[in-house]
C-alpha cells in the first residue's frame, strides 16, 4: 500500500506551499522563526518535506506569515484511489 509515500508527497508539496509564501515576503529561515517562535532549523526541514508538523506549528507558521492556514494547504495533492 502506498499510504507513506502518499504521506511524504504531500509533506513536500506542504513544505513547497511554505517556502513560496516565505520566499515571496523575502523572510529568511531565520526571519520567519522569529515570527513563529519555531526554530531556523525546523523551518527548513518543513519546507524539505522532512518532519510532519502539528497543527498548532501550523497556525504558528500562518501567524508569521500573516496569511490564514487554509493558505498553506492550497495546493493541489491527488488521492491514489485502490
Amino acid at each position: 500500500m502506498s499510504n507513506s509515500l502518499d504521506k511524504k508527497d504531500f509533506q513536500i508539496l506542504f513544505g513547497k506551499q511554505l517556502e513560496k509564501f516565505r520566499t515571496a515576503k523575502n523572510l529568511s529561515y531565520r526571519q520567519l522563526a522569529q515570527r513563529c517562535d519555531l526554530d531556523h532549523s525546523d523551518i527548513s526541514k518543513i519546507e524539505k518535506g522532512e518532519t510532519n508538523i502539528q497543527l498548532s506549528s501550523v497556525l504558528q507558521l500562518s501567524k508569521g506569515l500573516n496569511i490564514h492556514p487554509s493558505e498553506l494547504f492550497n495546493f493541489e495533492f491527488h488521492l491514489d484511489k485502490e
